[in-house]
């Protein structure tokens, strides 16, 4: 539809020049004799703009004479001065002999003007004075009017019957158009003057020195000579340049270039190429558009939009970047831009137009509830303000793929400092503690103080990023959930990590805070030993790392799977408590496992602790290494 609309749209703008294309003859005659007659000139009907361009080809001297019909007067030829589209018209010269019978040529209702800027004005003989009068008829005084000027043409002394004329070439004013033309003399020379001396006319310079000034005495035989007219902007019609084949007009409104039977069909081929341009910008803003507004819908903007209109305070938080800045923000999302890749999507290094700098996340071509879960992610950060968790700065809907966009955390994952520790840079026991402490508090504030309870489902030390100050910022929430502040589980289809996953929650499908709770244990128990949630062992009960650790425990052998640099760093009380919270946050039984809060505060009172642990002792008599398994996508695992 916006096609066809935009094609009916070209038609119109395009319709005035094929209208005037349409106008010029296809086969006409070109040529009078030695004249060629171009268009809009013409001879035969339908071959002439209108009636003021018609020509009659004249053969009844023998000798074709190209006639402009309007003003009966003959056509030597076209020329062309300085780019001024004009003719040279035959006039007739008057002589004292027949000046008072001498006829005037009126151009009155033609587009014709005697050109004012290439005509001279020739006076002849002795004495002789032409006066250009300011009025609209013929009069017997004036030789010129609509205009005003003189010219005056005296001998010095007595011409001789064989002599050579005397003469004065003068200019003519500018300031308007002549129509018409008539020649008188106000004093004639009382001694003797040469026989057809006596002249004043307009006339073509070019005449005047090809002709005249090489045999001056040879006008005493000419009855005619040529003069120039011209024609300006008539009835809406401005004709092409010669050269380039465009329209142009000067502040007059007188074309300024000479006509050309091609100009109009070259400037509708230019129109029509600056059409068809325009109509491609036209159609291809259109779809572009339209997509976006697709793209929109299918991303879930209408529910976003919803969502955020039932959040107070949400919405102006909340930035819709286009699709363009983020693609001048990542660099079209270069392959050099990507900081990592998960199971939500890719996310890229970008910068703002005000520098700043920022992470964009990319989500996977999704189906309907993966865009479920990317509106969710969206309304969950939009009403965090943790220092722990990563800030959203907006997103943008009318991509193919949903975009979020983050602030930019410099230094990484912690899953990074932990497997692959920089000798530079090692993650210390302290950085351990802290980090830990910050987690708990951001998870804590999640759980229980910020205004709707929000579920991570999803930590993991990929999903726990370092600042510049090497800082924990929990991220990924695109696996989140809200709850309503007296609801205590969920029941959703099973979405988390292996080696993360509670596994109650892997049996029941039952999701509630303490899953959240055994997933940051494991996360504990990672900082600690300094191995990954699966590790890669021959023996079926120790690759989960979770039922290594708490074999190790229960068998009193946690000094031997600690990392060294726990060892060497820490101080035995404080990693016998840190090491019994994550025994606790890791209990197979969901209500036996420590809220967040209590796990933030336990965690805490390390740093201050005074050899008084307030870490409640679990019995783990109930857990046998050996026959407690869970098969879990395939892996056996011991719990």
């Amino acid at each position: 539809m916006a096609v066809h609309n935009g094609l009916v749209l070209l038609q119109i703008i395009l319709l005035p020049w094929t209208v005037e294309s349409a106008s010029e003859p296809l086969s006409c005659p070109d040529r009078c004799g030695n004249v060629l007659i171009e268009y809009p000139f013409g001879i035969g009907a339908g071959c002439y703009f209108d009636e003021s361009f018609e020509v009659v080809c004249d053969n009844s001297s023998g000798s074709p004479k190209a006639i402009l019909q309007k003003i009966g007067q003959e056509i030597s030829s076209y020329t062309s001065y300085s780019g001024s589209p004009n003719i040279a018209v035959n006039i007739s010269v008057t002589s004292l002999s027949s000046i008072n019978n001498a006829k005037g040529i009126n151009l009155t209702g033609t587009p014709f003007s005697f050109s004012q800027r290439i005509n001279k004005f020739l006076a002849i003989g002795c004495d002789n004075y032409a006066n250009n009068q300011q009025n609209d008829s013929i009069s017997s005084n004036s030789i010129l009017t609509d205009a005003g000027g003189e010219c005056i043409s005296i001998c010095t002394s007595n011409p001789s019957e064989n002599s050579d004329c005397c003469d004065m070439v003068c200019n003519i004013p500018q300031n308007s158009s002549t129509k018409v033309l008539d020649a008188n003399t106000s004093y004639v020379y009382s001694q003797s003057i040469p026989q057809g001396c006596t002249s004043l006319s307009l006339v073509d310079p070019d005449w005047i020195f090809s002709n005249y000034l090489k045999t001056p005495s040879g006008l005493k035989d000419k009855k005619k000579i040529p003069a120039v007219l011209e024609w300006g902007k008539y009835k809406g019609v401005c004709y092409e340049d010669y050269n380039s084949h465009t329209k142009v007009c000067n502040k007059d409104d007188r074309c300024l270039i000479q006509l050309s039977s091609g100009c109009t069909s070259g400037g509708l081929g230019m129109f029509l190429l600056i059409g068809a341009w325009w109509l491609f910008k036209f159609v291809k803003r259109r779809r572009e558009i339209k997509l976006k507004q697709k793209f929109f819908k299918r991303n879930g903007g209408l529910l976003l939009q919803q969502e955020l209109a039932s959040t107070e305070g949400t919405i102006e938080k909340t930035k819709l970047f286009t699709s363009k800045e983020l693609e001048r923000a990542t660099d079209n999302f270069n392959l050099n831009r990507i900081l990592g890749q998960g199971g939500q999507g890719t996310v890229y290094k970008g910068m703002l137009p005000d520098g700043k700098i920022v992470a964009v996340k990319k989500s996977k071509v999704i189906d309907e509830r993966k865009v479920e879960e990317f509106i969710n992610e969206m309304v969950i950060l939009s009403q965090i303000n943790h220092r722990n968790v990563v800030k959203l700065l907006g997103c943008c809907l009318e991509t193919e793929v949903p975009l979020l966009v983050y602030e930019f955390i410099p230094n990484g994952t912690l899953f990074q400092y932990i497997h692959d520790q920089n000798e530079d840079f090692p993650i210390t026991w302290e950085m351990r503690l802290r980090i830990a402490i910050e987690v708990s508090g951001a998870l804590s504030y999640l759980h229980s103080a910020a205004s709707i309870p929000i579920y991570h489902r999803d930590i993991k030390s990929t999903n726990i990023l370092l600042d510049d100050k090497y800082r924990a910022k929990v991220s990924d929430f695109g696996a989140s959930r809200s709850m309503a502040v007296d609801q205590t589980h969920m029941t959703t289809q099973v979405h988390g990590t292996f080696g993360y996953l509670d596994p109650e929650y892997f049996r029941s499908s039952q999701f509630t805070d303490k899953s959240d709770v055994y997933s940051f244990g494991v996360v504990l128990v990672e900082l600690l030993t300094g191995e990954k949630p699966i590790r890669f062992t021959t023996l079926e009960e120790d690759k989960s790392l979770a039922a290594y650790f708490l074999c190790a425990m229960k068998e009193e052998r946690l000094f031997e799977i600690l990392d060294a640099r726990v060892m060497k760093e820490g101080g035995g009380d404080e990693i016998i408590i840190f090491a019994k919270v994550a025994k606790r946050c890791l209990n197979l039984n969901g209500k036996k496992r420590p809220t967040m809060r209590e796990v933030a505060s336990e965690l805490a009172g390390i740093k201050a602790w005074n050899g008084a642990s307030n870490v409640i002792e679990e019995d783990l008599e109930e857990i046998d290494c050996a026959l407690v398994k869970l098969n879990v996508g395939g892996l056996l695992v011991c719990l």
